[in-house]
This record gives structure tokens, sequence and C-alpha cells, in this order.
């Protein structure tokens, strides 16, 4: 997958397939855009685009109220690798600012989608809106596309459960600590991307080693207080591992740096302080409890690590 930061540089992408979008935790109605995006660039010798914004446009736009509050599935690490993973071709990645955000939706389709890229067909989900004021939509897409020679495609909404999959659906589930819904929404698991750092001192005290995760972004969503079973990929090898999150405040005063994210890898003989990991979260098993002494810690852990040797094979 190549990846652009701008749209000035760019070499020839032979019959674009395109779409855009924010696609925060790249979840499952996005992979069904974007399946059908590198189906139809394969069946015409093409090569498949996905038009994304960094900030989340939210962020720029409505920076003191719903930007404000804003946490996002993914951080931009997280993302591209998601991304990477579906077989995605292009991804050109640009800067939202908000005189991006002033061009019509007439100039977006003709300046970028056509007299930048050359799109031979667009993609987008159900609903979708662009440009100035979100003026732009499928109806307009396709009128547009018969004056400039290139196809328009709509994809229905994903439905699981009986409820329309959105990264507001997903976000609320994480913060629910509902992370096995979560993980239904998007089609993979919710994951945290970090480097490792020495953990606990006080787990280390009663021979519970642990490593710390440290979040990279302010606008990284994590999911609320508790303890989960998680599985670990650090450099090709997976590991079983109980998490821990611990912040203390509800969760609208959490401040990203001041969340403690500690966690147990099961069989790590060796030391991965300083490795990068993916962690993969699997459930959330009990709430964050507060022990009278060292023995109840120990035999409570115990018990969560029999859970987890059950959850994750």
């Amino acid at each position: 997958m190549r990846i652009l930061y701008d749209l000035d540089h760019l070499d020839v992408i032979k019959n674009p397939v395109v779409t855009t979008g924010s696609f925060d935790g790249v979840h499952i109605g996005h992979k069904t855009i974007l399946n059908r995006l590198n189906e139809i660039a394969a069946n015409i010798g093409g090569e498949s685009v996905l038009i994304t914004f960094h900030p989340h446009p939210r962020k720029v736009l409505f920076p003191e109220s719903a930007g404000k509050t804003l946490l996002l599935i993914n951080s931009q690490k997280e993302k591209i690798e998601l991304l990477r993973k579906t077989g995605l071709d292009n991804l050109i990645i640009l800067n939202f600012t908000r005189e991006f955000s002033q061009i019509p939706s007439i100039d977006f389709i003709r300046n970028i989608l056509v007299g930048k890229l050359r799109a031979k067909k667009v993609v987008i989900g159900f609903n979708h809106h662009f440009g100035h004021n979100r003026e732009g939509d499928f109806e307009y897409l396709y009128e547009l596309g018969q004056y400039y020679n290139f196809g328009v495609e709509e994809i229905p909404e994903q439905d699981i459960h009986n409820e329309t999959v959105s990264s507001t659906l997903i976000r609320k589930a994480l913060l629910e600590g509902k992370i096995q819904r979560a993980n239904a929404y998007l089609d993979h698991h919710y994951i945290i991307i970090s480097q490792l750092y020495p953990g606990s001192e006080t787990c280390k005290k009663i021979n519970f080693k642990t490593l710390r995760v440290k979040i990279e972004e302010e606008n990284k969503l994590v999911p609320c207080d508790g303890v989960y079973a998680v599985s670990v990929l650090v450099e090709d090898e997976y590991y079983k591992g109980i998490l821990n999150i611990k912040n203390s405040l509800p969760l609208e005063f959490r401040k990203i740096d001041e969340i403690t994210i500690d966690i147990h890898l099961f069989d790590a003989d060796v030391d991965l302080a300083g490795k990068t990991a993916t962690v993969f979260f699997a459930k959330r098993i009990r709430d964050e409890l507060a022990f009278s002494c060292d023995e109840e810690m120990q035999q409570q852990l115990k018990s969560d690590l029999r859970e987890v040797e059950e959850l994750i094979y």
C-alpha cells in the first residue's frame, strides 16, 4: 500500500477506483466499501484509492463542541496498519484545515477526483456527504459522473444485531467495556499499538511482572477502567495477556496521559520493554477492584489468569 500525504506529487495511478472518508475504526462497513473498491479495481486493471483526512474534520470544524470531546477508535498509526490489511493499493492522507473544508463539492469533484486523480469510478457508503456544508451526495456525484465520465456506486449500510454499524456505535460500546460487541462491529479486535515500558512497582513486589502501555495520541479512545483479556503481538510473537486500565475518574474527566495501562504477559521469558506491541482486546473480565492486602491481590490475579487462559487459545 502506497501512502501519500498530498495531491501535488502523485505518481500515475492506473484507472483509479476511489472512495473518501475518515474511516475511523476501519469497521465492517468500511471494509465492505474497501472490498468492493478492490474488486472493481481488479476487474478494470486499476488501483484502489482511499482519500482520508487528518486531523478528523470534527476536530477542526467544531473544536469547542463536538470536536473537543471526540475520541477516535484508532490512532493514525493503527488506522494505517488496519487499512494495509484490507489490500488497499493507495492511501492518501490529506491535511484537513478550515480552508480545505470550504472547498465546494463541485470543486472537490472537478479538481481532485477528476483533475488530480482521473477517477474511473467512485464508491461511497450509504448517505455519504462531502464538500462544503456536506452539500455533495450520491445523486450529485452520479450527475457529475455522467458529465466527467466516471462511474458511481453506493454501498448499503451494514447491520449487526439489528443495529446499523457506525464509528459512533463502536465508540459507545468501547467506553462501556463491551469489547465483544465492539469487535463484532469492527470485524476485528479493537487494538492499541504502543511501545512497552517498565510496569507497576506494586505488581512487581508480589512477583507479578507487568509492562506499561502508553497512548501516543491524546484523541485515542481507551476503554473504561477494568481488567481485560488480551493477546499481544511483539516482533512476530504472540503472547496471552491480562491488561488493567485504571484512571479512577469519570470518563468525561479522563485525560489520556493520566490513564494507567499495565499488562501482564504469559510465558514472556525475555524483557520486552522498549519493544513495540500490538494489543488485541478480547473481553473485559471484571471491574477495577481495591485490595486490602497483597495476598488478596495475588488470589484475584490468579483467578483472572485462569479466566484468560480459557478465553484465549
